[in-house]
């Protein structure tokens, strides 16, 4: 889970972006623990902005007992959040489809034509061997 992300997108659902540390940290561990989809999507964002400090940024001030996203912290988390290409035409590719696979399964070799299976054979039939003259 990235930190950073997180905290921008729990602020960001608050009402005037403004949240208490006693807020955040409970927010944090429901999502810390919600599995692991949020982790792969908050990482997911990060990418998209490699040199994210919400700190140094300015993406967030620290007030009273709490942190507040600034203008500029939403808007990096619309950034963040906006799709690829979303101003781009979307292209279409053509799709063809797989070929058939072959109907009859591919044969497998005889036993007694794969060295490795003969030797495994034979490792095995004398492994039983000396624990029946052992067992004597």
């Amino acid at each position: 889970m990235n930190f950073q992300v997180t905290v921008l997108k729990i602020l960001v659902s608050y009402p005037g972006g403004f949240a208490s540390i006693a807020d955040l940290k409970r927010d944090m561990a429901i999502l810390a623990t919600s599995g692991k989809d949020w982790a792969e999507r908050t990482k997911r964002l990060a990418s998209r902005v490699p040199d994210l400090d919400i700190f140094s940024q300015g993406l967030i001030e620290r007030l009273n007992g709490g942190w507040r996203i600034t203008d500029k912290g939403r808007s990096v988390l619309d950034l963040m959040e906006a799709r690829p290409g979303a101003n781009e035409p979307q292209r279409v590719e053509e799709v063809r489809p797989a070929p058939p696979k072959p109907a009859v399964p591919p044969q497998r070799l005889p036993a007694e034509s794969d060295p490795r299976r003969r030797e495994r054979r034979q490792r095995r039939r004398a492994a039983r061997e000396r624990s029946r003259a052992n067992a004597s």
